[in-house]
């Protein structure tokens, strides 16, 4: 026979009570004011960005703290890791539409001005989209990705395999498809000046546009807060303030169109940001919450906690869209993975 567990004394239980009772309230106050308050609060959108390993630390320990307690104490805390573990951490488990008229998509930011200092990294980049075979693919932070006329190391003309390239700035689109009427539009707050490259693409007789955006990182305003504390709050709430207006001034643009839609890109943000709840508010959904499976995360490897935790590249869709699946490539060339999508065509 097992030995029975020692009762704990009064003081003890009530101190494990009082923890156990701190976490539980906390992640799940902390889970419902993320998903469901609908608050633009800087410091909510903070949190957005913490590593998920701060949270599961704390919640594991109050499930092996509960088992001190009673069965009420053990399901809190079950139900709390299980919580944080599905809808605070993003999980998705879908099945995705059927159709027989199917578009790839990827986008991905491929960090081109690190990867060709490194004529390698380059080669992967290729190898990577040449594994996926997508109808349509959209990069960030590209620029050079097409070379020039002086350096024939770097990918230029027709691009992976893709007869149809349009470029502007830090954005390239390469298409299976013919791309006109392109235009790169300036959004944002006055003075930032940031583009989005948008073009019509003629897929098997039916147009739609596709727009390529890449929002303002979160990197410098939340090293500021986390390096400075209070002193660095200005940074981080401009910074968001910043990637709130591009995206407000985005869906003010695309609420006109009449066309199916996509919306691609490094958007910098986690679903549950009202960065991207002003892009699902006019309509769009998020291909890989529609038809993926996993945490889908695309970024975070290059940072502290070593591994991917956020999932900020998006492919966004309107309803003219159905979604058969969608996932996320494991490539290392550049820190942020790919995102793909398989999109059926509803005529």
């Amino acid at each position: 026979m097992s030995a029975r567990r020692r009762p704990l004394g009064r003081g003890v239980a009530m101190v494990l009570r009082a923890g156990v009772g701190v976490v539980i309230m906390g992640i799940a106050l902390l889970i419902a004011a993320q998903h469901l308050s609908g608050s633009i609060s800087a410091w909510l959108e903070f949190s957005r960005y913490l590593p998920y390993v701060a949270l599961l630390l704390p919640a594991l320990a109050a499930m092996v703290a509960s088992f001190w307690l009673g069965w009420a104490w053990r399901a809190a805390s079950v139900g709390t890791l299980a919580l944080l573990l599905t809808l605070g951490m993003g999980l998705q488990w879908n099945r995705g539409e059927a159709g027989a008229e199917q578009v790839r998509v990827m986008t991905w930011n491929v960090k081109v001005a690190n990867a060709t200092r490194e004529r390698d990294r380059v080669q992967s980049l290729a190898v990577e989209v040449l594994r996926y075979d997508p109808d349509i693919v959209v990069m960030q932070d590209a620029t050079g990705l097409l070379g020039t006329r002086n350096d024939p190391a770097l990918p230029f003309g027709p691009l992976f395999g893709l007869p149809y390239v349009h470029a502007v700035g830090q954005y390239v689109i390469a298409s299976r498809f013919s791309l006109r009427d392109c235009s790169a539009p300036t959004i944002g707050l006055r003075g930032d000046n940031l583009q989005y490259l948008r073009c019509k693409v003629d897929v098997r007789g039916s147009p739609l546009d596709l727009v390529n955006v890449h929002f303002q990182s979160p990197r410098e305003g939340l090293n500021a807060a986390r390096r400075e504390g209070l002193e660095g709050a200005d940074d981080w709430i401009g910074n968001y303030v910043r990637r709130l207006a591009q995206s407000r001034s985005l869906a003010q643009d695309l609420a006109r169109s009449r066309s199916p839609l996509i919306v691609a890109g490094d958007l910098n943000a986690i679903e549950s940001s009202p960065v991207i709840q002003m892009l699902l508010g006019i309509g769009l959904r998020n291909a890989f919450s529609s038809g993926g499976r996993g945490y889908g995360y695309t970024h975070g490897r290059s940072l502290r906690p070593g591994h991917d935790f956020l999932r900020i590249d998006h492919v966004l869709v309107s309803p003219q869209f159905g979604v058969a699946d969608s996932f996320v490539g494991q490539s290392n060339a550049t820190d942020h993975r790919p995102v793909i999508a398989n999109l059926v065509l509803r005529r």
